[in-house]
């Protein structure tokens, strides 16, 4: 029978890596801002955990041999010139405002960043193209001195287009968080795209208006905030993610499974649950078991990104807004909890936190930022974010078709993260739609542990689903 769970692998490999090229990218055209200039960026945008650079990378193998011969460096670089007018903030710098706060300004001759760079290797000896894979760190580019988390002074868009032996090419993209959410990220690189394809079409017009999210006057917070507040660290948490033996596991888990999963919790629940509060919830206490967390009385959180666009109606998001709109749900409870409590008990507190980020919840966020500027906690904290719903795909054709893979590179820089990743269409044909590429960071002797739990929870009474995992 087909497996509803694998393991997916990704090839261990090499790639020398030449530059040819670092240049500057100004926008084509004028722009509505001058180096005395500087622009308000939301609570949202610059909060503890947006102040990333978030790296992803686009693979597009050269099927028309006809494509090698097309300027693919000049036609991108010159369609970001023309995306950049537009989008102009990108071609600005972060700077400290005081008291905590990024703003956006823009000093002269400085603006995005476009790599040229070239390696001898095919794209086919890259192994399959179906999960980050830490060897594609040199797919994009960082600076030699650059620091884990730095943001202040760096373009704000760091573009490689990396052309491979066969004719190939990639693009590894750098977009500073401070701008843009994932949905916000997408939107970009599809007018991008789209001024690839035709330098001539109309975009939907880009939405900067972050003073639409600014705190009230005086700030009101109506919620505790568990997603920010300290949490004393008594577990081995820290020790079993130490970053020296850490490794990226990734399974494909198809919609089978989680249809099961959804079942489970549905028909022993007393709530209406998604699929997404089943199998986080089951990734959650997977993720705790198998990493074997004691003491059983410490305190845990699951955070979750919600796109909040649709919940703020006073006054509603303007189309085309590309800004930070995140909601961050908090599941709190015990290590005791998520190892005693059955799937249902914990997706009813995915559940609960999801539902619970509404407007005045997000209003809420936005004025308890304002008034504690809290930072970043790592304390029995597991996130898990999903990129289902973005257009990752359909909206990265420069011209060239949609890219053979879209996402991330690489997760180990962040083990606390797990990731819900699409499975790109037509990739495996014997795959219902909605399966779904879960990637998380384990210290190599828990994987045994985590695949069995995967596996044992993948079955209700009465209802047996068949779950192999190749070794």
């Amino acid at each position: 029978m087909a497996s509803h769970i694998q393991d997916l692998h990704f090839t261990h490999v090499d790639i020398p890596i030449t530059i040819d090229a670092i240049e500057p990218v100004f926008p084509a055209g004028p722009v509505p801002v001058s180096p005395t200039d500087h622009l308000y960026l939301s609570n949202l945008d610059d909060m503890v955990g947006s102040c990333i650079f978030t790296p992803t990378v686009y693979f597009y193998p050269c099927d028309d041999p006809a494509a090698k011969k097309l300027p693919v460096g000049r036609v991108m670089h010159d369609a970001l010139a023309r995306v950049l007018v537009p989008y102009y903030p990108f071609s600005g710098r972060l700077r400290d405002a005081g008291n905590g706060k990024l703003e956006v300004y823009f000093p002269a001759g400085k603006s995005a960043l476009f790599v040229k760079a070239r390696t001898s290797i095919t794209i086919d000896e890259l192994g399959e193209l179906n999960v980050p894979n830490p060897a594609w760190a040199q797919l994009i580019h960082r600076f030699p001195a650059e620091g884990p988390y730095e943001v202040i002074g760096m373009p704000l868009v760091i573009a490689q287009v990396t052309f491979f032996g066969c004719g190939g090419f990639s693009l590894g993209l750098r977009l500073c968080h401070c701008l843009c959410d994932g949905v916000g990220a997408m939107q970009f690189v599809s007018a991008w795209a789209q001024a690839a394809r035709d330098p001539t079409s109309s975009i939907l017009a880009p939405v900067w208006d972050r003073e639409s999210l600014k705190p009230r006057a005086p700030p009101r917070v109506r919620y505790l905030h568990h997603e920010f507040a300290h949490i004393d660290d008594i577990s081995n948490l820290g020790s079993a993610l130490s970053p020296a033996g850490l490794v990226q596991k990734c399974f494909l888990i198809d919609a089978h499974f989680q249809a099961q999963l959804k079942h489970r919790v549905q028909a022993r629940g007393q709530a209406d649950f998604t699929t997404f509060d089943a199998l986080a919830a089951h990734v959650w206490q997977c993720w705790v078991k198998a990493l074997r967390l004691c003491p059983r009385s410490q305190s845990m959180r699951l955070t979750v990104s919600v796109n909040a666009r649709d919940k703020l109606s006073d006054p509603p998001l303007k189309r085309g807004y590309y800004g930070n709109v995140i909601g961050v749900a908090c599941s709190k409870c015990t290590v005791a909890e998520l190892i005693d409590q059955p799937l249902e008990h914990v997706a009813g507190l995915v559940r609960a936190a999801r539902l619970a980020v509404n407007e005045e919840y997000i209003r809420s966020m936005i004025d308890y930022i304002e008034l504690v500027r809290p930072k970043l906690e790592f304390a029995g904290k597991l996130t898990i974010t999903t990129w289902t719903r973005f257009s990752l795909y359909e909206g990265a054709d420069f011209g060239w078709g949609k890219p053979r893979y879209a996402g991330p590179a690489d997760l180990l820089p962040t083990p606390q993260l797990c990731l819900f990743l699409p499975v790109q269409e037509g990739a495996c044909p014997s795959l219902s739609p909605g399966s779904v590429i879960v990637c998380i960071c384990l210290p190599n002797w828990s994987v045994p542990e985590f695949k069995q739990c995967l596996m044992m929870n993948a079955s209700t009474e009465g209802d047996e689903v068949e779950c192999h995992l190749p070794s």
